[in-house]
Formats: structure tokens, sequence, C-alpha cells
């Protein structure tokens, strides 16, 4: 069964050379963009959990755990990820956006409650497993879905909310984390599912894939109920339409391997590496420790609870500014960022540990190193990877596309998270901080070179762009200001 809520909202708008009127965006956006987001909620306690369940479970007498499981426990999630973003691609395109984002509910509840039940650890890691492969899942649907249903003037504010609340859910964990016990936790990861399913009941299919199918009127409806029920959208269904039909052929993997195809591939690649090579899966994974590694004067708890704060507020201000400065230039302040304050920590950890020098006065230096380190990564680096893939891959490649660059962003999170520690003891805490630094500061020549700017572009200047093809057709209007009609109007 599927709901569709009615949202009118009314707005003055003064419009160039067009003959219809068009908001900016409507309450049905606002509203598709939470009910998505809801499921990034999960993911974020989901990526959060092993921080303060780690440190429980080691001492728990409910179950018995060794240093090894533990790093399995962590790492287990994104390996599954991978499998889930290499299932998602077929899924989205074959069953539709929305169908797959609904279908992982179930599954995260199942796995949350294998969690919260276990008395062995192999539950717990089963329960792990599952949650992994619906998080690969959704982290390639939400921005596909996102992508092809909010309009260009708001598709960069809209479209981080995914990150936003997915950091509300990291927030969750930490706080949660501090008083309740591992078992407790995975109880209310359990609940997490329930409000993420019945919101999605409320929004439609996108548009793009009813038109793919062939499903017009489908099409219509739902583009009607996004757009506002007053609006024309006879431009924007023959803009959806003349895009789906030059690329109606069926896509196999050889066009994805098309050259014409590979520098939207090779850019979306380039930002998930540089993302999740920053090591923030690692310092978010393992907050708690990294805390206690650094001898940090403040309780680790109470600073988990501090990074998840700072994560949160900080995406809020890159949702602020993202349809403002664009893109590539919040992409730049992020990498100066992370490599600034990650040198920092790594010579912090070099002058304690290797010469010896008391630092006791500058305890406060951890903290506030990876309170600025989150800052930078969740103005940019954090949000926009997956907010450009549902941007740039072109519509005939989107979804087999998108899954291979979610397989491989959470392969790199594997790789990190399950090789950390092996790093740490291999070139020292120091050396592992300066590594991951010296490897933002080549992200941000990867930017400066290769990424483009989509800011206020629509999917279809973006795909002409990319592929070097001459557009078709081009969007009539362009609006030049909009405000609230006064509330008695």
């Amino acid at each position: 069964m599927k709901m569709l809520m009615r949202a009118d909202t009314h707005y003055s708008i003064v419009v160039s050379g067009s003959d219809y009127e068009k908001p900016k965006y409507t309450f049905s956006q606002i509203l598709a963009a939470v009910a998505v987001s809801m499921g990034s909620m999960i993911i974020g306690f989901s990526s959060a959990y092993t921080s303060p369940a780690l440190v429980k479970m080691e001492n728990s007498t409910r179950i018995s755990i060794s240093e090894e499981e533990a790093s399995w426990v962590g790492g287990l999630m994104p390996l599954a990820a991978l499998a889930g973003g290499i299932l998602g691609g077929p899924l989205v395109d074959y069953i539709g956006r929305r169908k797959t984002i609904l279908m992982t509910a179930i599954p995260f509840f199942i796995g949350w409650m294998l969690i919260a039940t276990a008395k062995i650890v192999h539950l717990v890691l089963a329960g792990r497993a599952i949650c992994g492969v619906c998080v690969g899942i959704g982290s390639l649907a939400f921005p596909v879905y996102l992508g092809e249903t909010i309009q260009p003037e708001v598709r960069g504010t809209l479209g981080l909310f995914p990150t936003a609340i997915g950091n509300i859910g990291i927030l969750i964990c930490y706080v949660a984390g501090k008083y309740l016990d591992w078992f407790e936790l995975a109880y209310l990861g359990s609940a997490l599912p329930i409000p993420f399913l019945l919101l999605m009941f409320m929004i439609p299919e996108t548009p793009r894939w009813y038109i793919s199918r062939g499903r017009t009127e489908e099409a219509r409806k739902a583009l009607q109920w996004l757009r506002g029920a007053n609006t024309k959208i006879d431009n924007e269904m023959r803009d959806i339409a003349l895009c789906d039909a030059e690329v109606k052929n069926d896509s196999s993997f050889k066009d994805i391997l098309s050259m014409k195809y590979m520098k939207a591939i090779f850019i979306c690649l380039g930002l998930m590496l540089f993302q999740q090579l920053s090591g923030i899966n690692a310092v978010i994974f393992y907050t708690a420790k990294i805390f206690q590694m650094s001898g940090s004067s403040v309780d680790k708890h109470l600073s988990t609870i501090i990074v998840g704060l700072v994560n949160f507020i900080s995406t809020f201000l890159a949702t602020a500014l993202i349809d403002r400065t664009g893109r590539k230039i919040l992409l730049y302040i992020s990498s100066v960022t992370m490599t600034v304050t990650l040198i920092v920590l790594g010579t912090f950890l070099y002058i304690r540990d290797n010469l010896h020098v008391d630092v006791s006065k500058l305890g406060w230096l951890p903290l506030t190193s990876i309170m600025v380190y989150l800052l930078g990564f969740s103005l940019a680096f954090g949000p926009i990877p997956w907010l450009m893939m549902g941007e740039i891959l072109p519509a005939k490649i989107r979804g087999g596309a998108a899954s291979i660059c979610t397989a491989f962003n959470w392969l790199c999170t594997f790789i990190v998270t399950k090789t950390f520690y092996n790093i740490l003891v291999a070139i020292g805490p120091a050396g592992t901080f300066w590594l991951f630094g010296c490897i933002c500061f080549v992200g941000l020549f990867f930017v400066v070179v290769c990424v483009p700017e989509t800011r206020g572009k629509s999917l279809e200047q973006i795909e002409n762009k990319m592929t070097g093809r001459k557009a078709r057709s081009r969007r009539m209007s362009s609006i030049v200001n909009i405000k609230p009609l006064p509330s008695g109007c």
C-alpha cells in the first residue's frame, strides 16, 4: 500500500522567460528528503555503534569476546556493505528506487534484534552482517532517489539531509552509549527502522524510474506530488522523457566501461577513495579508544558525545552553504582543514611518545584536533561524494555505476577500519595520523583538477557536460526571485 500526502505550499514567484510557475521547493520534497534520510540515521547509528559498544563488550559478563573478534565486529559491517552496494545497483534499476529503500527496513530490524539478544559473538557478527548489507544498499539508493526527485535549485541543500540526519544517528548512539550497555544500545537500534518504514510509505517512486518503465501517468502523478498541486510540470516531464529516450536501450556492463562514461565514474571513485582514506571511519568506529590512546584529559565517553555533536552541527553548516558557495569551494576548505588537524594531532603524539616531552598541559589538543577535523570532513568530504554520485552519473548507467562506486566506498571503509590497529602498530599513532593527513592533501589536488561544479544545474545539463553530448533541450525558466506569500493570501 502506498500513501501520498497532499502538500500544497503557496509562493509568490517572479519567473523569467517561462509560461508557468515553478516553486523553488515544496513541503513534499522536504518530506521525501526526510523520509529517505531516516534510513541514513540507521546507517549513522550502525557506524557509531562499535565505539561505545566494544569497550563494554570486552568487560561484559553476558558475552565473551576476544580482541580479534572485536575487530571483526567493527570490520564486518563495511565488508557486508560492500556486498550490499553490489546488490543495490540492479535492485534500484529493476524494482525501483523507493522499493529498494523500503526493503531494507525489516532486515535492519532483524539485524539489530540478533545483536541485542546475542549470548555468543557469532550472533553479533550475523546481526552486523545483515545490517551491513542494508547499509550498502541504502548508501547507494538514497542519493539516487534524492538526485532524481529534488529540483536543481535546492538539490544541494536537501541532498545533504541524509548526511545531516545520519549524523543525528551517530550522536544518538554516542549519547545513549554513555548510559546503556551494548545489548540495550542494540535494542535502541532496532527501534529506528519503524519511523523509517512509516515515512517511506508516504512518498512516491521517482518520476524518472517510472518514465524508464513506460509508466508515464504514474510518473506525472509522482512529479505533480513532488512539485506541488498547482505547479505546471509539462516542461519538466518533457525534459525527463527526452533524456530517457536517449538512454532507452538497455545498458550493459560494456556501457559502463564506455569511454564517454569513464570520466564521471572516475570522479565518483576518486571522491569515495579520498573520503575513506582520510581515516574518517577509523575515527568514528574507534573514537573512544583513540581518546584513550591519546591520553586526552577529557573523559573518553564525554569526548565521543562532543565529537558526535560537532559532527551533527557541522553538517547543517554545510547544508546552509552548499547551494550558495558550490561544491568545489567547500571541498577545498574540507581538504585543507583535515590535512592541518591530522598533522597537528600526529605531531602532538610524536612529541609525547618519541621525544618524551610532558604534554599534560595540552591534554585538550586531541579532542580539539578531532573536533575541527570532523568539522572539516562533515562540511564537504562527508556528504558531497554521495551527493555528486546522484548528480554526475549518467542516467543510462546510474544504477550499475552507483553500485560500483558504493561497493568501492565500503571496500575502502573495510580496509581502513580492519587495518587501523595494524597501521598503528606498524608506524605508530603519529605516523598513522600523518599518513591520513598526507592523503587528504593529495585529495585537495584531485578536487582542483578533476571535480566539476554542479551547483544549480539540472541532471540533464550535468550529463551533457560529463559526456560531451550537445543539449537537446533546455529548461525554459530561470527563477530570479521567490518569497512566501503573506499568510492571508
